[in-house]
């Protein structure tokens, strides 16, 4: 496990970024752990002692998605679209040692400020570049991720660019055959935005689940479900028995159950495509 090799500076306090005001405030319940905050909303988690804990529950489902994207420990090409402090680029960097990574993040203010004071693992190939998340990824090559990672805010809501048939053909451009697709998709009920996303993604890839605890599932409250897809079978198997064993147990829903929950949802394109809906206040206070 890769630590730091010396004491990083004590945190600034509120510091203006591009894209509001983030903050750095320790974990009462971890030492050595910090959750970034902009406009007070939390963004990430991150353990400096220890990377591969992902506090987020939806960040934990990403996390078995990379884990089932290759062989246990072999390295992978991930295309993280969002940075934030890093949390999944650390955490493929330390449980697959000499992965190549490239994060797309906007707001270069707030990747000093995590540099700054949360340091990568030693050795982690990590490479940040400023950019909208779009546009990173349209100057990808082809065929040069094992895995694409989506997880892109404007203050709490996730930009209508990123959620198109448009956007998600590019993605594919991207993976490698038989490469994994992973999305943050925020929501509540009636869960609209979530059915058309995976209308979107069903309209580019043959195969798509969707991951989530079975509240938000119901429409009982808002919350942060993870879209997979690829071109290629997916480890649902891997993914459902990794899932109902995390601390806060989520379903996934594939084939014949994500067609119900679709529904009569369109696909979502460029000239119509808006951004994820607003959290209700409070819901992501800690």
């Amino acid at each position: 496990m890769s630590r730091r090799s010396a004491e990083p500076p004590p945190p600034p306090g509120r510091v203006p970024v591009a894209g509001g005001v983030a903050e750095l405030l320790g974990d009462a319940d971890r030492d050595g752990a910090w959750v970034l905050l902009v406009d007070d909303t939390p963004q990430s988690h991150v353990d400096l002692a220890d990377p591969t804990h992902l506090e987020f529950e939806y960040v934990r489902r990403m996390g078995h998605v990379l884990d089932l994207a290759a062989d246990e420990g072999a390295p992978l090409d991930v295309l993280h679209l969002g940075g934030g402090a890093l949390t999944l680029a650390r955490y493929v960097a330390v449980t697959r040692p000499g992965s190549r990574q490239r994060v797309v993040e906007l707001d270069e203010p707030l990747t000093e400020l995590v540099r700054a004071h949360l340091p990568l693992p030693r050795n982690a190939r990590i490479r940040v570049r400023a950019a909208d998340a779009r546009a990173g990824l349209e100057a990808a090559h082809t065929a040069s991720a094992d895995v694409v990672v989506c997880d892109v805010f404007a203050g709490a809501r996730t930009p209508a660019h990123l959620t198109t048939t448009e956007f998600v053909t590019e993605v594919r451009r991207v993976l490698r055959p038989g490469g994994l697709y992973a999305a943050n998709v925020a929501d509540g009920p009636p869960l609209r935005f979530a059915r058309g996303q995976v209308a979107t993604l069903r309209s580019v890839f043959p195969s798509v689940c969707l991951v989530a605890e079975p509240g938000t599932f119901r429409g009982r409250r808002f919350g942060n479900l993870v879209a997979v897809a690829s071109d290629a079978p997916l480890p649902v198997a891997g993914l459902t028995r990794r899932c109902a064993g995390d601390p806060m147990p989520s379903r996934v829903v594939e084939g014949a159950d994500l067609d119900r929950f679709v529904g009569d949802a369109r696909p979502v394109g460029d000239a119509d495509a808006v951004p994820s809906p607003e959290p209700p206040a409070g819901v992501f206070s800690r």
